[in-house]
């Protein structure tokens, strides 16, 4: 679901925003985590902001269970040798790759060339991920996705839900 693209987005820069920063409960354990700095940030520079959960997009319920990369990381899940797999087990590799590359048409669509996205996420961690239940360096599914499509992706941490 795409949330805050206004009307006159066209005229402006749009911006692809993890929708947990924008407040929206959509992690994984059905929380958010609103960037409020963030949010005066984009207002400030006039940006049009494109709320978007690549995991909720690659058809994962909200709340789902926690989820990490096997560990040859997110460019061997695009390559199609990795794959992302939660907490018990199941195999959430196919919802994960479709919410990078839903993330990617919709930043097509609206000549996104700049994203925010949530740090430590296994599908949008820009620094740092969750491979094999372990925090690590390295992006997540949507990052690396986005990265090789040539767009500016910076890693937000967050707040915490309600601040």
């Amino acid at each position: 679901m795409l949330l805050g693209v206004e009307s006159e987005a066209r005229e402006r820069e749009t911006v692809l925003v993890s929708a947990c920063l924008l407040g929206r409960p959509c992690r994984y354990d059905g929380r958010s985590r609103p960037d409020e700095p963030l949010a005066r940030a984009l207002e400030a520079e006039g940006v049009a902001v494109l709320g978007f959960c690549p995991e909720e997009e690659g058809g994962l319920p909200t709340p789902r269970p926690p989820a990490s990369l096997t560990g040859e990381g997110a460019a061997a899940v695009l390559d199609g040798h990795g794959r992302v797999l939660t907490d018990g087990g199941a195999d959430v590799t196919a919802a994960f790759v479709a919410g990078a590359e839903a993330a990617l048409a919709a930043c097509r669509a609206h000549l996104v060339r700049r994203a925010f996205l949530k740090e430590r996420s296994p599908s949008c961690g820009v620094e740092t991920t969750h491979v094999a239940g372990a925090r690590v360096e390295g992006r997540g599914v949507t990052t690396e996705l986005l990265a090789r499509a040539g767009l500016c992706v910076e890693g937000v941490e967050g707040g915490s839900e309600g601040d």
